[in-house]
């Protein structure tokens, strides 16, 4: 009797191993599949991901040619900040003051070189420029944006000035080293 009983817990093992070992598979067998689908999945959005990279450095190639350095690499740009001003505004409503701080950024590592050679005679140009706006001007976004445009040229002007070529025709007076002039605080009262 108890060789039969022994029988039959072996019997009983083995039946009960082939069970086991199928779910296992299974179980083994679904998780490779989820897993290659899941890269599958991530291949084909990082592939789509480099496209898109890729057409938005062909359009930016195409519209503006990256500064290089001479050991080859990208050269970053130069942010200069000048300390802010302060002016009072061509009154509408009373007395009113502008107080700006302004970042200009360069594409050249010189420009900040050249705002400190120049730094007396861009602060002047620029607090008369600042001094003569009303507030109704500074104060919406066109405004300001307009604003950045003329201190643009305001700083250029004085760090490359316009000259005239031989013909009497001005030359260098829309390009300078500034490449844009930043608003860091913006204070109107």
């Amino acid at each position: 009797m108890a060789k039969d009983a022994k029988a039959a817990a072996e019997s009983a093992e083995q039946a009960v191993k082939p069970k086991k070992s199928k779910k296992l598979l299974i179980i083994t067998l679904a998780a490779v599949l989820l897993l290659v689908l899941a890269g599958g999945g991530a291949t084909l959005l990082l592939l789509k991901k480099g496209d898109d990279t890729a057409d938005e450095e062909d359009a930016a190639e195409t519209t503006q040619p990256k500064k290089k350095t001479k050991d080859g690499k990208e050269a970053h740009p130069v942010f200069v900040n000048l300390e802010p001003f302060t002016v009072n505004l061509v009154p509408e409503t009373g007395d009113q003051y502008l107080q700006v701080t302004l970042s200009v950024e360069f594409d050249e590592p010189t420009g900040e070189q050249l705002v400190k050679v120049h730094m007396p005679k861009i602060r002047n140009n620029v607090t008369l420029l600042l001094s003569s706006k009303k507030p109704s001007e500074v104060l919406t976004m066109e405004g300001k944006e307009k604003l950045a445009g003329e201190l643009k040229k305001t700083i250029n002007d004085v760090l490359a000035p316009a000259r005239k070529n031989k013909a009497g025709e001005v030359v260098n007076s829309e390009n300078g080293p500034a490449k844009e002039v930043l608003f860091t605080s913006f204070i109107v009262q």
